[in-house]
Protein backbone atom coordinates (compact mmCIF):
# COMPACT_ATOMS: atom_id res chain seq x y z
CA UNK A 1 0.00 0.00 0.00
CA UNK A 2 2.74 2.66 -1.39
CA UNK A 3 1.18 6.51 0.04
CA UNK A 4 2.83 9.87 -0.79
CA UNK A 5 1.77 12.82 0.29
CA UNK A 6 -0.87 15.03 -2.19
CA UNK A 7 2.48 17.66 -2.80
CA UNK A 8 5.27 15.70 -3.30
CA UNK A 9 7.58 18.00 -3.01
CA UNK A 10 9.70 16.73 0.22
CA UNK A 11 11.05 20.23 1.22
CA UNK A 12 6.61 21.23 1.38
CA UNK A 13 5.93 18.41 3.21
CA UNK A 14 3.44 19.22 6.10
CA UNK A 15 5.95 19.51 9.31
CA UNK A 16 2.70 19.38 11.84
CA UNK A 17 1.29 16.27 10.00
CA UNK A 18 4.59 15.07 10.03
CA UNK A 19 4.69 15.12 13.94
CA UNK A 20 1.48 13.92 14.42
CA UNK A 21 2.59 10.56 11.89
CA UNK A 22 5.34 10.05 14.91
CA UNK A 23 3.89 9.94 17.58
CA UNK A 24 0.98 7.51 16.17
CA UNK A 25 4.06 5.53 15.27
CA UNK A 26 5.78 5.54 18.53
CA UNK A 27 2.10 4.39 19.72
CA UNK A 28 2.06 1.59 17.97
CA UNK A 29 5.52 1.10 18.10
CA UNK A 30 5.37 -3.00 18.98
CA UNK A 31 3.22 -3.70 16.18
CA UNK A 32 5.54 -1.99 14.01
CA UNK A 33 8.69 -3.67 14.88
CA UNK A 34 6.48 -7.09 14.17
CA UNK A 35 5.61 -6.31 10.57
CA UNK A 36 7.68 -3.84 9.29
CA UNK A 37 10.16 -6.12 6.52
CA UNK A 38 14.05 -6.11 7.26
CA UNK A 39 16.16 -5.23 4.33
CA UNK A 40 17.69 -7.13 1.84
CA UNK A 41 20.66 -8.51 2.65
CA UNK A 42 23.00 -7.32 -0.07
CA UNK A 43 22.49 -3.84 0.42
CA UNK A 44 23.13 -3.96 4.22
CA UNK A 45 26.44 -5.64 2.47
CA UNK A 46 26.73 -2.65 0.10
CA UNK A 47 26.73 -0.46 2.87
CA UNK A 48 29.23 -2.38 5.05
CA UNK A 49 31.54 -2.17 1.61
CA UNK A 50 30.94 1.38 0.98
CA UNK A 51 31.47 2.39 4.83
CA UNK A 52 35.24 3.05 5.67
CA UNK A 53 34.77 1.36 9.13
CA UNK A 54 32.16 0.10 11.69
CA UNK A 55 30.59 3.38 13.17
CA UNK A 56 27.65 4.21 11.86
CA UNK A 57 24.69 6.51 13.06
CA UNK A 58 21.06 4.99 12.00
CA UNK A 59 18.84 8.32 11.63
CA UNK A 60 15.18 7.45 12.49
CA UNK A 61 16.27 4.03 13.81
CA UNK A 62 12.48 3.35 14.88
CA UNK A 63 12.54 -0.05 16.68
CA UNK A 64 15.85 -0.72 15.49
CA UNK A 65 15.18 -2.85 12.09
CA UNK A 66 18.37 -1.62 9.99
CA UNK A 67 20.49 -0.77 13.34
CA UNK A 68 20.13 -4.91 14.20
CA UNK A 69 21.11 -5.76 10.84
CA UNK A 70 24.35 -3.76 11.11
CA UNK A 71 24.89 -5.02 14.12
CA UNK A 72 24.91 -8.30 13.17
CA UNK A 73 26.99 -7.75 10.20
CA UNK A 74 29.94 -6.30 12.42
CA UNK A 75 28.79 -2.41 12.82
CA UNK A 76 28.75 -0.66 16.05
CA UNK A 77 25.49 1.50 15.53
CA UNK A 78 23.89 4.45 17.63
CA UNK A 79 20.63 4.76 16.83
CA UNK A 80 18.80 8.56 16.57
CA UNK A 81 15.19 8.45 17.13
CA UNK A 82 12.98 11.32 18.50
CA UNK A 83 10.71 8.91 19.63
CA UNK A 84 11.08 7.68 23.31
CA UNK A 85 8.40 4.70 22.77
CA UNK A 86 10.00 3.66 19.59
CA UNK A 87 13.49 4.16 20.89
CA UNK A 88 12.40 1.73 24.00
CA UNK A 89 11.59 -1.37 21.66
CA UNK A 90 15.04 -0.20 20.03
CA UNK A 91 16.74 -0.92 23.58
CA UNK A 92 14.83 -4.09 24.30
CA UNK A 93 16.40 -5.70 21.26
CA UNK A 94 20.23 -4.53 22.19
CA UNK A 95 20.25 -1.34 19.81
CA UNK A 96 22.13 1.59 21.41
CA UNK A 97 19.97 4.69 20.96
CA UNK A 98 20.09 8.34 21.66
CA UNK A 99 16.75 10.48 21.70
CA UNK A 100 16.60 12.76 19.37
CA UNK A 101 15.48 14.55 15.85
CA UNK A 102 18.34 13.90 13.64
CA UNK A 103 19.06 17.54 12.90
CA UNK A 104 19.46 19.12 16.87
CA UNK A 105 21.28 15.88 17.97
CA UNK A 106 24.75 16.67 19.61
CA UNK A 107 27.45 13.70 18.85
CA UNK A 108 29.58 14.96 21.83
CA UNK A 109 32.50 15.52 19.20
CA UNK A 110 32.14 11.69 17.77
CA UNK A 111 32.94 10.89 14.55
CA UNK A 112 31.51 8.22 12.55
CA UNK A 113 31.94 6.22 9.00
CA UNK A 114 28.49 5.93 7.88
CA UNK A 115 25.11 7.21 8.52
CA UNK A 116 22.44 5.66 7.28
CA UNK A 117 18.70 5.94 7.34
CA UNK A 118 15.94 3.39 6.83
CA UNK A 119 12.66 4.42 5.69
CA UNK A 120 13.18 7.86 7.49
CA UNK A 121 15.12 10.26 5.61
CA UNK A 122 12.00 11.59 4.42
CA UNK A 123 10.99 12.72 7.84
CA UNK A 124 14.42 14.64 8.23
CA UNK A 125 14.47 18.46 7.22
CA UNK A 126 15.92 18.51 3.24
CA UNK A 127 18.37 21.50 4.49
CA UNK A 128 19.43 20.70 7.66
CA UNK A 129 19.87 17.08 7.29
CA UNK A 130 22.56 17.02 4.89
CA UNK A 131 24.66 19.71 7.04
CA UNK A 132 24.43 17.82 10.00
CA UNK A 133 25.46 14.54 8.22
CA UNK A 134 28.80 16.40 7.28
CA UNK A 135 29.35 17.13 10.40
CA UNK A 136 29.34 13.62 12.08
CA UNK A 137 30.97 11.69 8.86
CA UNK A 138 34.62 11.50 8.98
CA UNK A 139 36.02 12.05 5.35
CA UNK A 140 35.26 9.77 3.01
CA UNK A 141 32.21 8.36 5.04
CA UNK A 142 29.60 7.32 3.29
CA UNK A 143 25.51 7.96 3.95
CA UNK A 144 23.05 6.11 2.41
CA UNK A 145 19.38 6.29 3.07
CA UNK A 146 16.82 3.05 1.81
CA UNK A 147 13.14 3.04 1.05
CA UNK A 148 11.01 -0.14 0.54
CA UNK A 149 8.15 0.26 -2.46
CA UNK A 150 6.00 -2.97 -2.27
CA UNK A 151 3.03 -3.78 -4.77
CA UNK A 152 -0.29 -5.28 -3.88
CA UNK A 153 -2.84 -7.08 -6.07
CA UNK A 154 -4.93 -4.67 -7.68
CA UNK A 155 -8.54 -5.49 -6.02
CA UNK A 156 -7.04 -4.72 -2.91
CA UNK A 157 -5.34 -2.08 -3.75
CA UNK A 158 -8.65 -0.52 -5.49
CA UNK A 159 -10.77 -1.65 -1.75
CA UNK A 160 -8.53 0.27 0.19
CA UNK A 161 -8.56 3.41 -2.00
CA UNK A 162 -12.30 3.70 -2.89
CA UNK A 163 -12.88 2.85 1.10
CA UNK A 164 -10.05 5.41 2.10
CA UNK A 165 -11.90 8.02 -0.10
CA UNK A 166 -14.90 7.23 1.76
CA UNK A 167 -13.84 7.59 4.84
CA UNK A 168 -11.43 10.48 4.77
CA UNK A 169 -12.41 12.78 1.43
CA UNK A 170 -10.15 15.65 2.91
CA UNK A 171 -6.87 13.65 4.07
CA UNK A 172 -4.12 15.52 3.20
CA UNK A 173 -2.40 12.08 2.58
CA UNK A 174 -3.83 9.56 -0.60
CA UNK A 175 -3.60 5.93 -0.68
CA UNK A 176 -3.50 3.12 -3.84
CA UNK A 177 -0.96 4.20 -5.92
CA UNK A 178 -0.03 2.13 -8.42
CA UNK A 179 3.30 0.02 -7.75
CA UNK A 180 4.80 1.94 -11.39
CA UNK A 181 4.12 5.26 -9.88
CA UNK A 182 5.42 4.98 -6.12
CA UNK A 183 8.68 3.38 -7.88
CA UNK A 184 8.69 6.94 -9.68
CA UNK A 185 8.18 9.01 -6.92
CA UNK A 186 10.63 6.96 -4.29
CA UNK A 187 13.25 7.12 -7.50
CA UNK A 188 12.95 10.51 -8.18
CA UNK A 189 13.09 10.97 -4.29
CA UNK A 190 16.57 9.24 -4.19
CA UNK A 191 17.90 11.24 -7.07
CA UNK A 192 16.80 14.49 -5.09
CA UNK A 193 18.29 13.68 -1.84
CA UNK A 194 21.49 12.98 -3.56
CA UNK A 195 21.09 16.64 -5.40
CA UNK A 196 20.72 17.87 -1.63
CA UNK A 197 23.67 16.14 -0.19
CA UNK A 198 25.95 17.18 -3.03
CA UNK A 199 24.61 20.83 -3.26
CA UNK A 200 25.94 21.01 0.27
CA UNK A 201 30.00 20.97 -1.73
CA UNK A 202 30.39 18.58 1.45
CA UNK A 203 29.68 15.53 -0.63
CA UNK A 204 29.64 13.77 -3.52
CA UNK A 205 27.39 10.83 -5.18
CA UNK A 206 28.33 7.43 -4.97
CA UNK A 207 25.71 5.55 -6.69
CA UNK A 208 22.04 4.25 -6.48
CA UNK A 209 21.45 1.01 -5.57
CA UNK A 210 18.15 -1.76 -5.71
CA UNK A 211 16.82 -5.20 -4.67
CA UNK A 212 14.19 -6.93 -5.44
CA UNK A 213 11.95 -9.49 -3.25
CA UNK A 214 8.79 -10.93 -2.48
CA UNK A 215 7.05 -11.40 0.74
CA UNK A 216 3.76 -13.19 1.38
CA UNK A 217 1.20 -11.86 3.51
CA UNK A 218 -1.95 -13.85 4.86
CA UNK A 219 -5.07 -11.36 5.34
CA UNK A 220 -3.99 -11.10 9.04
CA UNK A 221 -0.72 -9.98 8.88
CA UNK A 222 -1.14 -7.44 5.99
CA UNK A 223 -3.98 -6.11 8.08
CA UNK A 224 -1.63 -5.74 11.11
CA UNK A 225 1.04 -4.16 8.61
CA UNK A 226 -1.65 -1.67 7.12
CA UNK A 227 -2.37 -0.57 10.95
CA UNK A 228 1.53 1.15 10.51
CA UNK A 229 0.79 2.93 7.70
CA UNK A 230 0.88 6.83 7.71
CA UNK A 231 -2.67 7.36 6.76
CA UNK A 232 -4.45 5.10 8.94
CA UNK A 233 -2.33 6.05 11.65
CA UNK A 234 -4.63 9.29 12.09
CA UNK A 235 -7.97 7.82 11.31
CA UNK A 236 -10.91 7.20 13.80
CA UNK A 237 -11.63 3.76 15.23
CA UNK A 238 -14.65 3.60 13.38
CA UNK A 239 -12.90 4.76 9.88
CA UNK A 240 -9.60 2.70 10.51
CA UNK A 241 -12.48 -0.75 10.94
CA UNK A 242 -14.31 0.20 7.96
CA UNK A 243 -10.88 0.46 5.49
CA UNK A 244 -9.76 -3.38 7.42
CA UNK A 245 -13.07 -5.39 6.27
CA UNK A 246 -13.07 -3.86 3.10
CA UNK A 247 -9.20 -4.68 2.76
CA UNK A 248 -9.98 -8.06 4.77
CA UNK A 249 -12.97 -8.89 1.96
CA UNK A 250 -10.42 -8.54 -1.12
CA UNK A 251 -7.85 -10.33 0.34
CA UNK A 252 -10.24 -13.52 1.33
CA UNK A 253 -11.56 -13.48 -1.92
CA UNK A 254 -8.05 -14.33 -3.37
CA UNK A 255 -8.04 -16.77 -0.98
CA UNK A 256 -7.07 -15.47 2.17
CA UNK A 257 -3.15 -14.61 1.05
CA UNK A 258 -1.23 -12.99 -1.61
CA UNK A 259 2.53 -11.99 -2.38
CA UNK A 260 3.88 -9.04 -2.66
CA UNK A 261 6.79 -7.90 -5.30
CA UNK A 262 8.79 -5.36 -3.19
CA UNK A 263 11.84 -3.27 -4.58
CA UNK A 264 13.95 -1.22 -1.85
CA UNK A 265 15.92 1.59 -3.71
CA UNK A 266 19.12 3.39 -1.88
CA UNK A 267 21.05 6.19 -2.88
CA UNK A 268 24.69 6.64 -1.52
CA UNK A 269 26.96 9.42 -1.32
CA UNK A 270 30.24 10.03 0.03
CA UNK A 271 32.15 12.64 2.34
CA UNK A 272 34.72 14.30 0.32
Amino acid sequence: MPTLPNEPEPEKFDKELGDRLAKAFGAGAARYDRTRPPYPDELVERVVTASPGPRVVDVGCGTGTLSRQLIAAGCEVVGVEHDELMAGVARETGVPVEVSKFETWDPAGREFDAVVAGQSWHWVDPEQGPRQAARVLRPGGVFVALWHVFSTPDSIAQALADTYQRVAPDASIRVGHSHEESLKFYQWGCERTAEKFVATGEFTELGQWSADWDKTYTTDEYLDLILTMSPIALLTEEQTAEILDSVRTAIDTLGGSFTSNYRTLAVAVTRN
